[in-house]
């Protein structure tokens, strides 16, 4: 795995979040994969299931604006943060996170833990985020 093709594998991710598109987003997946949305949620396991959550997930969200950053790559695990600005449930909100992920032999993540922050408003990346 090269930066190249992790940052391929990453903007999918974003467009399929960017679209609302689940069955696009669970392709990105192999089918037992464990999707960690927070350290304290239980995780997602399945493909099947992470689409379900992505359904559920996005159909609150409109107008996104996401950023993301130079992905870093050791082995089969990629680090990125993100940025994202959108309106959740009617609000305004910002919400920044990073997505540490394990990939299997061939490309599809079987392991994805993203840790996020979320803040009311529209808040732009401070300087050098994202490098």
């Amino acid at each position: 795995m090269d930066v190249t093709w992790a940052s391929e594998w990453i903007e999918d991710y974003a467009n399929a979040w960017r679209s609302g598109d689940d069955e696009v987003l669970g392709e990105l997946f192999t089918e037992d994969a464990v999707y960690r949305s927070s350290p304290f949620r239980p995780p997602t396991v399945g493909r099947e299931a992470i689409r379900e959550y992505w359904r559920n997930s996005t159909s609150t969200q409109e107008r996104l604006e996401l950023e993301l950053g130079e992905p870093v790559v050791h082995g089969n695990r990629v680090v990125v943060e993100w940025w994202a600005l959108m309106r959740d449930e009617g609000q305004d909100v910002t919400l920044p996170g990073c997505l540490l992920l394990r990939f299997a032999s061939g490309g599809p993540c079987e392991e994805l833990r993203g840790y996020w922050n979320q803040q009311q408003g529209r808040h732009d990346p401070p300087d050098g985020w994202g490098r």
